[in-house]
């Protein structure tokens, strides 16, 4: 099997992201996501609780039990989702990495571009 070439099921994720946030419980994680994707602004999200997040923060070393959050989401909307986070996040400074997708699977891409559209 050549390992080089994606299987034909598999498209260009141009015009797709997944953004990471990370909140303090499960239950304000749960809410929060609730919002984004009823508001179309991120097609699904995924809640990892149990992370365990070591930081900076005010001079500090601090360690926080919290839930990872990887929402799936539209490029072009991602100011909206920006300001929407901002907004809801009851942290001070809310994490907002973007990751760039290389490939997904033609199916999920159609979907993910319905539901958010």
């Amino acid at each position: 099997m050549d390992r080089t070439q994606p299987p034909t099921a598999v498209e260009s994720a141009d015009g797709l992201a997944v953004v990471l946030t990370t909140l303090p419980s499960l239950e304000v994680a749960r809410e929060l996501t609730r919002v984004l994707v009823s508001e179309r602004l991120a097609a699904c999200a995924n809640l990892v609780p149990g992370v365990l997040s070591i930081y900076a923060w005010k001079d500090e070393i601090c360690e926080d039990d919290e839930v990872l959050c990887l929402l799936k989401v539209r490029r072009e909307r991602l100011g909206e989702l920006h300001t929407r986070l901002a907004t809801l996040h009851p942290y001070d400074v809310p994490e907002f990495l973007v990751l760039e997708p290389e490939a997904v699977s033609g199916p999920y891409r159609r979907w993910l571009l319905d539901v958010t559209g």
